[in-house]
Protein backbone atom coordinates (compact mmCIF):
# COMPACT_ATOMS: atom_id res chain seq x y z
CA UNK A 1 0.00 0.00 0.00
CA UNK A 2 1.17 2.99 -1.07
CA UNK A 3 1.64 6.01 1.57
CA UNK A 4 -1.17 8.65 1.49
CA UNK A 5 -2.66 9.38 4.42
CA UNK A 6 -1.92 12.59 6.68
CA UNK A 7 -3.06 10.68 9.60
CA UNK A 8 -4.62 7.78 10.97
CA UNK A 9 -7.80 6.86 13.63
CA UNK A 10 -7.76 3.67 14.86
CA UNK A 11 -10.77 2.64 17.45
CA UNK A 12 -13.65 3.30 15.42
CA UNK A 13 -16.63 3.91 17.82
CA UNK A 14 -18.71 7.24 18.04
CA UNK A 15 -15.63 9.13 18.96
CA UNK A 16 -13.10 7.73 17.05
CA UNK A 17 -15.57 7.78 14.10
CA UNK A 18 -16.69 10.61 14.30
CA UNK A 19 -12.92 12.39 14.50
CA UNK A 20 -12.48 10.27 11.81
CA UNK A 21 -15.35 12.06 9.91
CA UNK A 22 -14.25 15.64 11.52
CA UNK A 23 -9.95 15.17 10.03
CA UNK A 24 -11.62 13.91 6.33
CA UNK A 25 -14.61 16.77 6.49
CA UNK A 26 -11.77 18.72 7.04
CA UNK A 27 -9.74 18.14 4.06
CA UNK A 28 -7.11 15.68 5.61
CA UNK A 29 -6.70 12.01 4.54
CA UNK A 30 -6.95 9.50 6.60
CA UNK A 31 -6.39 5.76 7.78
CA UNK A 32 -8.81 4.06 9.60
CA UNK A 33 -8.52 0.88 11.21
CA UNK A 34 -10.68 -1.26 14.08
CA UNK A 35 -10.17 -4.48 15.25
CA UNK A 36 -12.95 -5.35 14.01
CA UNK A 37 -13.04 -4.40 10.00
CA UNK A 38 -16.52 -4.31 9.77
CA UNK A 39 -16.84 -0.87 11.76
CA UNK A 40 -14.16 0.06 9.13
CA UNK A 41 -16.61 -0.93 6.07
CA UNK A 42 -19.57 0.47 7.35
CA UNK A 43 -18.04 3.70 8.23
CA UNK A 44 -16.53 4.10 4.78
CA UNK A 45 -19.48 2.71 3.38
CA UNK A 46 -21.70 5.49 5.10
CA UNK A 47 -19.34 8.45 5.52
CA UNK A 48 -16.97 7.82 2.52
CA UNK A 49 -18.66 11.04 0.39
CA UNK A 50 -17.63 13.12 3.30
CA UNK A 51 -14.07 13.31 2.64
CA UNK A 52 -10.44 10.65 1.68
CA UNK A 53 -10.93 7.56 3.87
CA UNK A 54 -8.39 4.63 3.33
CA UNK A 55 -9.61 1.48 4.79
CA UNK A 56 -6.68 -0.91 6.22
CA UNK A 57 -7.90 -4.42 7.62
CA UNK A 58 -4.48 -5.50 9.56
CA UNK A 59 -2.38 -2.74 11.74
CA UNK A 60 0.80 -3.30 8.96
CA UNK A 61 -1.53 -1.78 6.53
CA UNK A 62 -2.65 0.77 8.72
CA UNK A 63 0.74 2.06 9.23
CA UNK A 64 2.14 1.77 5.87
CA UNK A 65 -0.57 3.81 4.60
CA UNK A 66 0.47 6.73 7.00
CA UNK A 67 3.05 9.41 5.66
CA UNK A 68 6.02 10.29 7.75
CA UNK A 69 6.42 11.31 10.62
CA UNK A 70 2.99 8.81 11.00
CA UNK A 71 0.01 10.64 13.22
CA UNK A 72 -1.46 7.35 14.63
CA UNK A 73 -4.80 8.38 16.90
CA UNK A 74 -5.95 5.95 18.63
CA UNK A 75 -9.21 6.71 19.93
CA UNK A 76 -10.29 3.03 22.40
CA UNK A 77 -10.70 2.36 25.84
CA UNK A 78 -8.63 3.55 28.52
CA UNK A 79 -6.48 1.17 30.25
CA UNK A 80 -5.40 -1.89 29.63
CA UNK A 81 -6.87 -1.75 25.71
CA UNK A 82 -4.64 1.11 25.02
CA UNK A 83 -1.91 -0.50 26.40
CA UNK A 84 -2.57 -3.08 23.90
CA UNK A 85 -3.07 -1.04 21.22
CA UNK A 86 0.68 0.86 21.86
CA UNK A 87 1.93 -2.64 22.29
CA UNK A 88 0.44 -3.83 19.04
CA UNK A 89 1.40 -0.34 16.72
CA UNK A 90 4.76 0.51 18.83
CA UNK A 91 7.00 -1.86 16.87
CA UNK A 92 5.78 -1.26 13.52
CA UNK A 93 6.68 2.59 14.07
CA UNK A 94 10.28 4.36 13.19
CA UNK A 95 12.07 7.23 14.82
CA UNK A 96 9.89 10.48 14.94
CA UNK A 97 6.45 8.81 14.61
CA UNK A 98 3.61 9.40 17.01
CA UNK A 99 0.70 8.12 19.07
CA UNK A 100 -1.81 10.23 20.17
CA UNK A 101 -3.88 9.18 22.45
CA UNK A 102 -7.64 11.28 22.43
CA UNK A 103 -9.21 8.77 25.38
CA UNK A 104 -10.07 9.72 28.70
CA UNK A 105 -6.50 8.17 30.28
CA UNK A 106 -5.57 9.14 33.41
CA UNK A 107 -2.33 11.23 33.54
CA UNK A 108 -0.11 8.94 35.51
CA UNK A 109 -0.76 6.16 32.84
CA UNK A 110 0.07 8.83 30.09
CA UNK A 111 3.31 9.89 31.51
CA UNK A 112 4.55 6.47 31.86
CA UNK A 113 3.98 5.74 28.27
CA UNK A 114 5.51 8.93 27.37
CA UNK A 115 8.75 7.97 29.07
CA UNK A 116 8.58 4.61 27.91
CA UNK A 117 8.01 5.50 24.05
CA UNK A 118 10.52 8.43 24.13
CA UNK A 119 12.97 5.70 25.09
CA UNK A 120 12.12 4.03 21.39
CA UNK A 121 12.89 7.71 19.80
CA UNK A 122 8.69 7.81 19.18
CA UNK A 123 6.53 10.37 20.57
CA UNK A 124 3.47 9.81 23.22
CA UNK A 125 0.91 12.64 23.04
CA UNK A 126 -1.95 12.06 25.57
CA UNK A 127 -4.60 14.32 24.40
CA UNK A 128 -7.59 15.33 26.25
CA UNK A 129 -10.81 15.69 23.69
CA UNK A 130 -13.95 17.21 25.08
CA UNK A 131 -17.47 17.93 23.48
CA UNK A 132 -18.42 14.44 23.18
CA UNK A 133 -19.72 12.64 20.06
CA UNK A 134 -20.89 15.82 18.56
CA UNK A 135 -17.53 17.87 19.47
CA UNK A 136 -15.89 15.72 17.90
CA UNK A 137 -17.38 15.57 14.66
CA UNK A 138 -17.81 19.30 14.38
CA UNK A 139 -14.99 20.88 16.68
CA UNK A 140 -14.13 19.47 19.72
CA UNK A 141 -11.87 21.16 22.78
CA UNK A 142 -7.96 19.85 22.24
CA UNK A 143 -5.81 19.49 24.93
CA UNK A 144 -2.50 17.78 23.90
CA UNK A 145 0.42 17.22 26.28
CA UNK A 146 3.95 15.79 24.76
CA UNK A 147 7.34 17.39 23.49
CA UNK A 148 6.76 20.69 21.54
CA UNK A 149 8.26 19.05 18.47
CA UNK A 150 5.38 16.53 18.55
CA UNK A 151 3.07 19.84 18.67
CA UNK A 152 4.90 21.12 15.38
CA UNK A 153 3.33 18.20 13.50
CA UNK A 154 0.32 17.61 14.55
CA UNK A 155 -0.75 21.28 15.89
CA UNK A 156 -1.57 22.81 12.27
CA UNK A 157 -3.97 19.55 11.77
CA UNK A 158 -5.62 19.83 15.05
CA UNK A 159 -5.97 23.39 15.02
CA UNK A 160 -8.09 22.77 11.68
CA UNK A 161 -10.43 20.43 13.38
CA UNK A 162 -11.08 21.97 16.52
CA UNK A 163 -13.63 24.15 18.44
CA UNK A 164 -13.02 28.14 17.26
CA UNK A 165 -13.97 30.57 19.54
CA UNK A 166 -16.40 33.17 19.36
CA UNK A 167 -13.13 35.18 18.14
CA UNK A 168 -12.01 32.64 15.77
CA UNK A 169 -9.37 30.92 17.72
CA UNK A 170 -9.06 27.49 17.46
CA UNK A 171 -9.68 25.47 21.00
CA UNK A 172 -6.60 23.76 21.05
CA UNK A 173 -3.24 24.95 22.28
CA UNK A 174 -0.27 22.87 23.57
CA UNK A 175 -0.82 22.11 27.23
CA UNK A 176 2.70 21.19 28.27
CA UNK A 177 4.96 18.20 28.41
CA UNK A 178 3.93 13.92 28.88
CA UNK A 179 0.75 13.98 30.94
CA UNK A 180 -0.14 17.94 31.24
CA UNK A 181 -2.77 17.32 28.29
CA UNK A 182 -4.62 14.47 30.42
CA UNK A 183 -4.06 16.32 33.88
CA UNK A 184 -6.19 19.53 32.28
CA UNK A 185 -8.58 17.34 30.91
CA UNK A 186 -8.88 15.18 34.10
CA UNK A 187 -9.98 18.76 35.88
CA UNK A 188 -12.15 19.98 33.07
CA UNK A 189 -13.91 16.92 33.75
CA UNK A 190 -13.69 17.57 37.59
CA UNK A 191 -14.96 21.14 36.83
CA UNK A 192 -17.79 19.54 34.76
CA UNK A 193 -18.93 17.54 37.62
CA UNK A 194 -19.03 20.67 40.20
CA UNK A 195 -21.23 22.28 37.79
CA UNK A 196 -23.85 19.94 36.71
CA UNK A 197 -24.33 19.18 40.48
CA UNK A 198 -24.61 23.18 41.07
CA UNK A 199 -27.05 23.22 38.58
CA UNK A 200 -28.75 20.23 39.53
CA UNK A 201 -29.31 21.84 43.33
CA UNK A 202 -30.45 25.47 41.74
CA UNK A 203 -33.29 23.34 39.85
CA UNK A 204 -34.56 21.64 42.97
CA UNK A 205 -34.19 24.65 45.07
CA UNK A 206 -36.58 26.31 42.61
CA UNK A 207 -38.80 23.09 42.63
CA UNK A 208 -39.45 22.28 45.88
CA UNK A 209 -38.71 25.48 47.71
CA UNK A 210 -40.26 28.34 45.09
CA UNK A 211 -42.45 25.34 43.80
CA UNK A 212 -42.21 25.77 40.32
CA UNK A 213 -42.76 23.30 37.87
CA UNK A 214 -39.71 21.44 35.34
CA UNK A 215 -41.42 23.88 32.25
CA UNK A 216 -41.49 26.92 34.09
CA UNK A 217 -37.94 26.31 35.64
CA UNK A 218 -36.84 25.41 31.64
CA UNK A 219 -38.19 29.21 31.15
CA UNK A 220 -36.10 30.38 34.08
CA UNK A 221 -33.23 28.56 32.80
CA UNK A 222 -33.19 29.89 29.17
CA UNK A 223 -33.53 33.43 30.67
CA UNK A 224 -30.18 32.53 32.84
CA UNK A 225 -28.65 31.52 29.92
CA UNK A 226 -29.18 35.09 28.27
CA UNK A 227 -27.30 36.83 30.74
CA UNK A 228 -23.38 36.06 32.64
CA UNK A 229 -24.87 32.48 33.28
CA UNK A 230 -24.48 31.40 29.40
CA UNK A 231 -23.01 27.87 28.61
CA UNK A 232 -23.70 25.21 27.37
CA UNK A 233 -24.85 23.31 30.33
CA UNK A 234 -26.91 25.42 31.49
CA UNK A 235 -28.48 25.49 27.65
CA UNK A 236 -28.93 21.73 27.58
CA UNK A 237 -30.51 21.93 31.42
CA UNK A 238 -33.10 24.10 29.79
CA UNK A 239 -33.87 21.77 26.85
CA UNK A 240 -33.87 18.72 29.54
CA UNK A 241 -36.72 20.26 31.62
CA UNK A 242 -38.48 21.27 28.84
CA UNK A 243 -38.93 17.41 27.57
CA UNK A 244 -42.05 15.66 28.09
CA UNK A 245 -42.21 12.28 28.41
CA UNK A 246 -43.72 10.07 25.15
CA UNK A 247 -44.67 7.12 27.29
CA UNK A 248 -46.28 8.88 29.92
CA UNK A 249 -46.64 12.77 29.09
CA UNK A 250 -45.03 13.36 32.47
CA UNK A 251 -42.30 15.78 32.39
CA UNK A 252 -38.68 13.58 31.51
CA UNK A 253 -37.35 14.84 34.34
CA UNK A 254 -39.44 12.67 36.71
CA UNK A 255 -39.13 9.25 34.85
CA UNK A 256 -35.98 9.11 35.19
CA UNK A 257 -34.28 7.39 37.73
CA UNK A 258 -32.71 9.34 40.29
CA UNK A 259 -29.44 7.78 40.12
CA UNK A 260 -26.59 9.45 38.68
CA UNK A 261 -23.39 7.43 37.32
CA UNK A 262 -20.21 8.43 36.85
CA UNK A 263 -16.74 6.99 34.86
CA UNK A 264 -14.53 7.86 37.27
CA UNK A 265 -12.88 11.13 35.91
CA UNK A 266 -14.30 12.96 38.58
CA UNK A 267 -12.99 10.96 41.16
CA UNK A 268 -9.37 11.31 39.28
CA UNK A 269 -9.95 14.62 40.07
CA UNK A 270 -10.38 14.29 43.80
CA UNK A 271 -8.13 11.34 44.60
CA UNK A 272 -5.28 13.83 42.64
CA UNK A 273 -6.14 16.99 45.06
CA UNK A 274 -6.16 14.73 47.90
CA UNK A 275 -2.33 14.02 46.67
CA UNK A 276 -1.51 17.43 45.94
CA UNK A 277 -3.09 19.18 48.99
CA UNK A 278 -5.42 20.99 47.28
CA UNK A 279 -8.67 21.71 48.35
CA UNK A 280 -11.14 21.02 45.82
CA UNK A 281 -14.26 20.38 48.23
CA UNK A 282 -17.02 21.95 45.58
CA UNK A 283 -16.09 19.08 43.07
CA UNK A 284 -15.83 16.61 45.52
CA UNK A 285 -19.34 17.32 46.75
CA UNK A 286 -20.41 16.50 43.22
CA UNK A 287 -18.29 13.56 43.33
CA UNK A 288 -20.23 12.87 46.41
CA UNK A 289 -23.33 13.41 45.76
CA UNK A 290 -23.33 11.27 42.37
CA UNK A 291 -22.56 8.68 45.11
CA UNK A 292 -24.75 8.90 47.04
CA UNK A 293 -27.57 9.57 44.79
CA UNK A 294 -26.58 5.04 43.83
CA UNK A 295 -27.13 4.10 47.01
CA UNK A 296 -30.50 3.42 46.41
CA UNK A 297 -31.19 0.76 49.24
CA UNK A 298 -29.78 3.34 52.25
CA UNK A 299 -32.16 6.02 50.44
CA UNK A 300 -35.19 3.91 50.60
CA UNK A 301 -34.17 2.94 54.33
CA UNK A 302 -33.96 6.34 55.41
CA UNK A 303 -37.11 7.95 53.62
CA UNK A 304 -38.44 8.14 57.21
CA UNK A 305 -36.52 10.25 58.60
CA UNK A 306 -37.84 13.04 59.98
CA UNK A 307 -37.17 16.54 58.34
CA UNK A 308 -38.63 20.20 58.71
CA UNK A 309 -41.99 21.00 57.36
CA UNK A 310 -42.07 23.12 54.13
CA UNK A 311 -43.76 26.41 53.79
CA UNK A 312 -45.22 27.15 50.21
CA UNK A 313 -43.79 30.45 49.15
CA UNK A 314 -45.98 33.26 47.57
CA UNK A 315 -45.59 34.23 44.17
CA UNK A 316 -43.69 36.81 44.32
CA UNK A 317 -41.25 35.68 46.83
CA UNK A 318 -41.36 32.60 44.67
CA UNK A 319 -39.53 35.37 42.18
CA UNK A 320 -37.17 36.69 44.24
CA UNK A 321 -35.95 33.16 45.68
CA UNK A 322 -35.48 32.58 41.96
CA UNK A 323 -33.23 35.33 41.31
CA UNK A 324 -31.12 34.73 45.03
CA UNK A 325 -31.11 31.07 43.31
CA UNK A 326 -29.46 32.53 40.24
CA UNK A 327 -26.55 34.36 42.40
CA UNK A 328 -26.11 31.68 44.56
CA UNK A 329 -25.34 29.55 41.18
CA UNK A 330 -23.10 31.97 39.76
CA UNK A 331 -20.56 32.81 43.24
CA UNK A 332 -20.72 28.79 43.61
CA UNK A 333 -19.57 28.30 40.13
CA UNK A 334 -16.86 30.88 40.48
CA UNK A 335 -15.86 28.97 43.30
CA UNK A 336 -15.29 25.56 41.06
CA UNK A 337 -13.53 27.01 38.55
CA UNK A 338 -11.51 28.81 41.36
CA UNK A 339 -10.60 25.14 42.67
CA UNK A 340 -9.95 23.80 39.52
CA UNK A 341 -7.48 26.16 38.18
CA UNK A 342 -5.93 25.82 41.40
CA UNK A 343 -5.62 22.18 41.18
CA UNK A 344 -3.89 22.80 37.69
CA UNK A 345 -1.52 25.16 38.93
CA UNK A 346 0.00 22.87 41.60
CA UNK A 347 -0.08 19.73 39.20
CA UNK A 348 1.96 22.25 36.91
CA UNK A 349 4.25 22.97 39.47
CA UNK A 350 4.66 19.41 41.31
CA UNK A 351 5.16 17.74 37.35
CA UNK A 352 7.31 20.75 35.92
CA UNK A 353 4.60 20.95 33.04
CA UNK A 354 4.56 25.10 32.65
CA UNK A 355 1.02 24.96 32.52
CA UNK A 356 -0.68 28.44 31.42
CA UNK A 357 -4.03 28.96 33.29
CA UNK A 358 -4.78 31.47 30.60
CA UNK A 359 -4.68 29.34 27.49
CA UNK A 360 -6.27 26.73 29.27
CA UNK A 361 -9.14 28.91 29.70
CA UNK A 362 -9.22 29.71 26.42
CA UNK A 363 -9.26 26.73 24.90
CA UNK A 364 -12.58 25.76 26.69
CA UNK A 365 -14.07 28.42 25.52
CA UNK A 366 -15.58 26.58 22.71
CA UNK A 367 -15.88 22.76 21.88
CA UNK A 368 -16.03 21.44 25.26
CA UNK A 369 -18.67 20.41 27.92
CA UNK A 370 -18.23 23.54 29.99
CA UNK A 371 -17.92 26.28 27.74
CA UNK A 372 -19.27 29.33 29.04
CA UNK A 373 -19.26 32.84 28.22
CA UNK A 374 -17.22 33.84 31.62
CA UNK A 375 -14.17 32.41 30.00
CA UNK A 376 -13.09 35.16 27.97
CA UNK A 377 -12.73 36.89 31.70
CA UNK A 378 -10.85 34.00 33.06
CA UNK A 379 -8.55 34.28 30.70
CA UNK A 380 -8.26 37.77 30.73
CA UNK A 381 -7.74 37.68 34.21
CA UNK A 382 -5.06 35.20 34.08
CA UNK A 383 -2.94 37.49 31.00
CA UNK A 384 -3.31 40.13 33.14
CA UNK A 385 -1.65 38.83 35.48
CA UNK A 386 -0.14 35.37 34.80
CA UNK A 387 0.84 34.84 38.47
CA UNK A 388 -2.81 35.46 39.52
CA UNK A 389 -2.56 33.41 42.93
CA UNK A 390 -6.65 32.97 42.61
CA UNK A 391 -9.18 33.94 40.30
CA UNK A 392 -10.76 35.43 43.85
CA UNK A 393 -7.70 37.56 43.46
CA UNK A 394 -8.96 39.18 40.65
CA UNK A 395 -10.77 42.41 41.51
CA UNK A 396 -13.78 41.68 39.01
CA UNK A 397 -14.47 38.16 40.43
CA UNK A 398 -13.70 39.40 44.01
CA UNK A 399 -16.67 41.67 43.76
CA UNK A 400 -18.91 39.47 42.25
CA UNK A 401 -18.83 37.06 44.60
CA UNK A 402 -18.92 39.69 47.23
CA UNK A 403 -22.11 41.28 45.56
CA UNK A 404 -23.73 37.85 45.64
CA UNK A 405 -22.95 36.83 49.31
CA UNK A 406 -26.03 37.97 50.39
CA UNK A 407 -28.28 36.53 48.34
CA UNK A 408 -26.37 33.28 48.76
CA UNK A 409 -26.55 33.29 52.44
CA UNK A 410 -30.23 33.13 52.00
CA UNK A 411 -30.53 30.45 49.60
CA UNK A 412 -28.76 28.42 52.07
CA UNK A 413 -31.22 29.16 55.03
CA UNK A 414 -33.86 28.87 52.86
CA UNK A 415 -31.75 25.02 51.57
CA UNK A 416 -31.56 24.21 55.22
CA UNK A 417 -34.90 25.28 56.70
CA UNK A 418 -37.14 23.55 53.63
CA UNK A 419 -34.98 20.54 54.02
CA UNK A 420 -33.29 20.56 50.38
CA UNK A 421 -30.08 18.81 49.60
CA UNK A 422 -27.55 21.68 48.74
CA UNK A 423 -24.01 19.88 49.43
CA UNK A 424 -22.26 21.45 46.30
CA UNK A 425 -23.73 25.15 46.96
CA UNK A 426 -22.64 24.90 50.80
CA UNK A 427 -19.29 23.43 50.23
CA UNK A 428 -18.77 26.00 47.43
CA UNK A 429 -19.68 29.18 50.39
CA UNK A 430 -17.68 27.42 53.12
CA UNK A 431 -14.88 27.55 50.54
CA UNK A 432 -15.40 30.84 50.33
CA UNK A 433 -15.83 32.15 53.99
CA UNK A 434 -12.59 29.72 54.61
CA UNK A 435 -10.32 31.91 52.92
CA UNK A 436 -11.75 35.12 53.64
CA UNK A 437 -11.26 34.19 57.52
CA UNK A 438 -9.03 35.83 59.49
CA UNK A 439 -8.73 33.03 61.52
CA UNK A 440 -9.57 28.90 60.87
CA UNK A 441 -10.07 26.33 64.04
CA UNK A 442 -6.83 24.54 62.68
CA UNK A 443 -4.93 26.11 65.43
CA UNK A 444 -6.73 24.36 67.74
CA UNK A 445 -6.63 21.18 65.49
CA UNK A 446 -2.74 21.67 65.85
CA UNK A 447 -3.13 22.15 69.54
CA UNK A 448 -4.76 18.46 69.48
CA UNK A 449 -2.40 16.76 67.29
CA UNK A 450 0.78 17.90 69.59
CA UNK A 451 -1.81 16.64 72.81
CA UNK A 452 -1.61 13.11 71.51
CA UNK A 453 1.00 12.17 69.04
CA UNK A 454 3.14 15.26 69.73
CA UNK A 455 3.26 16.60 66.02
CA UNK A 456 4.62 19.79 67.38
CA UNK A 457 3.13 23.20 66.36
CA UNK A 458 4.16 26.64 65.29
CA UNK A 459 3.57 30.20 66.98
CA UNK A 460 2.76 33.14 65.27
CA UNK A 461 5.12 35.66 67.25
CA UNK A 462 8.56 33.33 66.47
CA UNK A 463 10.12 30.80 63.94
CA UNK A 464 10.58 26.93 64.68
CA UNK A 465 8.89 24.37 65.69
CA UNK A 466 7.55 23.91 69.60
CA UNK A 467 5.90 20.96 71.58
CA UNK A 468 4.29 21.30 74.68
CA UNK A 469 4.69 18.50 77.57
CA UNK A 470 1.33 18.34 77.73
CA UNK A 471 1.69 15.27 79.80
CA UNK A 472 4.10 16.90 81.99
CA UNK A 473 4.43 20.79 83.36
CA UNK A 474 2.97 21.77 80.57
CA UNK A 475 6.00 24.20 79.59
CA UNK A 476 7.17 24.68 75.94
CA UNK A 477 10.15 23.50 74.53
CA UNK A 478 11.49 23.83 70.89
CA UNK A 479 11.15 21.10 68.69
Amino acid sequence: MSTQAQIGVTGLAVMGRNLARNLARNGFTVAVHNRTAARTDALVAEFGEEGDFVATRTAKEFVAALERPRRLVVMVKAGEPTDAVIDEFAPLLEPGDMIIDGGNAHFADTRRRERLLRERDLHFVGTGISGGEEGALHGPSIMPGGSAESYAVLGPILERIAAKAEDGTPCVSHVGPDGAGHFVKMVHNGIEYADMQLIGEAYQLLRDVAGYTPGRISDIFRTWNTGRLDSYLIEITAEVLAHVDEYTGKPFVDVVADAAEQKGTGRWTVQTALDLGVPVSGIAEAVFARSLSGHVPLREASRSLEGPTPRALSEEEAAAFADRVEQALYASKIMSYTQGFHEITAGAEEYGWGIDPGAVAALWRGGCIIRAAFLDRIRAAYDTRPDLPSLLSDATFAREVADAQDDWREVMVAATRQGVPAPGFAAALAYYDALRAERLPAALVQGQRDFFGAHTYRRTDREGSFHTLWGGDRSEVEA
